[in-house]
């Protein structure tokens, strides 16, 4: 049965938007069964909206000389037309905070909505990932508390004084989360509060791990035990941020909370570098479904349904290897090809799909199976077990060695059972965090010598760091920590590849 539109033409206003989002809802929720926070949708211009890219998408945040850098940048590309803006922003947070362009067409805006408000939210609701590692409860009020809290501390003690201090946090953000083992997800909400007790009950055991050192801290001096040691400081520790806003000698609490404060947006935003071909394909998949019942049931028009047909394509396009426009592979268009991939499977498998997707195959149940899958996996464990041949053969990928040493390239997996079973692993691969972010670790402090703080670096038979890049973050370690910093390479045996070293004095 089919319905009256729900709206004619560009134009819109509040109301429009209030019987979109209604009929995208009974959609989504009603026939989909997505489960997501309420919506709070806000409308805002094309210059809040490179303010918002700037600040990484977040309606509040503190000010940092970097924010502004990267406003200017976008600001410059778009109004000479290099570049285009997002239709939409959305905060993962509760109530979920979508913002979509004033100048958006309203066609744009029902697009924008089942994408964002049901889709995107939906993964932030029930994806494993962001239940473990972020509070979108308390995350509004905390953005509120940080702003305030750094903003005060520009007027207490100078802004140079903290963004010096921001400047190394944020050479530090990507070694600031807990990956391999992860802490009780933080209650934001209460941070503020907390905030007092917090600073001394981390004041009474920093100061029984330093009274341990002798004065003066000779190399002859009697080394502390070193069982108490590692159990204060919690070695090995792959949180470097946490552990020098812990245990970093010289660092005023102020500071000390600041370091907090990006080490928990480092958190925050962990999930997302994690699921971004499952977040997009998610939020792709929902909003073509959405829009195209919304066409079936006579809600949209064939001029809006074309115009969205026309946004949609442009979404999910891949570019060729040598198109100008290619900038690896696209996840809106690898995320919703895997899951329309799926959807098939689930209802006209074929004798390939019951050998690869054997869980799923004909089971009669996409939404059901989609949504446990949405909920369980992350980007590379979904591409590990779900990436099809079919799909693989649409994106025409195979899988190349370049050794360095060998002047040509090797064609190591093309598209027969045992290239598809490489192509899958590699692709997967390529999605693994600890593949392309170096694996380090606080590893001992010197405590009975000249405290110098000791990192290493796990190759993993990945190669070394570049020599500039290590020269400069250690230089914000050591401002930090207050003594000198020695990072080791180490290959997977423990033997010392190269040394780096950064001295206290130099900020």
């Amino acid at each position: 049965m089919k319905g009256p539109l729900l709206f004619e033409g560009a134009d819109w206003g509040f109301d429009t938007l209030q019987r979109a989002h209604d009929a995208i809802e009974k959609i989504a929720v009603g026939e989909m069964g997505l489960s997501v926070y309420p919506n709070q949708i806000e409308v805002i211009t094309s210059e809040q909206m490179l303010d918002a890219y700037a600040a990484t998408g977040m309606p509040i945040y503190y000010s940092h000389w970097s924010f502004g850098k990267s406003f200017v940048q976008s600001e410059g590309a778009y109004r000479k037309g290099y570049s285009g803006l997002a239709y939409e922003i959305v905060i993962n947070s509760s109530p979920c905070i979508s913002y979509v362009m004033e100048g958006n067409t309203m066609t744009m805006q029902t697009l924008v909505i089942a994408h964002a408000a049901f889709g995107h939210n939906h993964f932030f609701k029930n994806n494993y990932t962001f239940r473990d590692w972020t509070d979108p409860s308390g995350i509004l009020d905390y953005l509120v508390f940080a702003r305030s809290f750094i903003a005060d501390c520009e007027d207490r003690y100078g802004v140079a004084q903290v963004e010096g201090l921001l400047d190394a946090a944020h050479a530090l953000m990507a070694q600031g989360v807990n990956s391999a083992r992860r802490r009780r997800r933080p209650d934001l909400r209460s941070e503020e509060a907390r905030q007092r007790d917090r600073r001394l009950h981390d004041e009474k055991m920093y100061n029984e791990l330093w009274r341990t050192l002798p004065a003066g801290a000779q190399k002859s001096a009697p080394s502390p035990d070193d069982s108490l040691v590692r159990k204060l400081l919690e070695l090995p520790q792959e949180n470097i941020l946490y552990f020098l806003e812990k245990n970093a000698p010289k660092l005023a609490p102020w500071q000390r909370e600041i370091l907090r404060i990006v080490r928990l947006m480092a958190q925050y935003f962990y999930p997302q570098r994690l699921t971004k071909v499952m977040n997009e394909g998610t939020a792709t998949f929902v909003h073509y479904s959405v829009m195209n019942r919304l066409h079936e049931t006579g809600q949209i028009n064939d001029g809006s349904y074309l115009e969205f047909l026309s946004s949609h394509t442009n979404v999910v396009m891949q570019p060729s290897f040598n198109d100008p426009r290619y900038n690896g592979i696209n996840p809106y268009a690898l995320g919703f090809a895997m899951m329309r991939d799926l959807e098939r499977a689930c209802l006209k498998p074929d004798e390939e799909d019951r050998e690869w997707l054997p869980d799923i195959a004909g089971c009669g149940d996409p939404m059901g199976a989609l949504l446990d899958i949405w909920a369980n996996f992350r980007d590379d464990s979904f591409i590990l077990q779900y990436l099809s041949p079919k799909v693989m053969r649409e994106f025409r990928l195979f899988d190349l060695v370049d050794d360095p040493k060998d002047p040509t390239l090797l064609v190591d997996a093309i598209h027969n059972e045992r290239g598809y079973q490489r192509v899958r692993s590699s692709l997967a691969q390529t999605y693994e965090l600890a593949n392309h972010e170096p694996q380090i670790e606080v590893h001992s402090v010197d405590l009975a010598g000249d405290r110098k703080l000791i990192l290493r670096h796990n190759t993993l038979g990945r190669g070394v760091l570049v020599e500039s890049d290590s020269r400069k973050v250690l230089r914000h370690v050591a401002a930090l920590w207050g003594y000198d910093v020695l990072l080791q390479e180490v290959d997977p045996d423990g033997r010392v590849l190269r040394e780096h070293t950064a001295g206290a004095s130099i900020s």
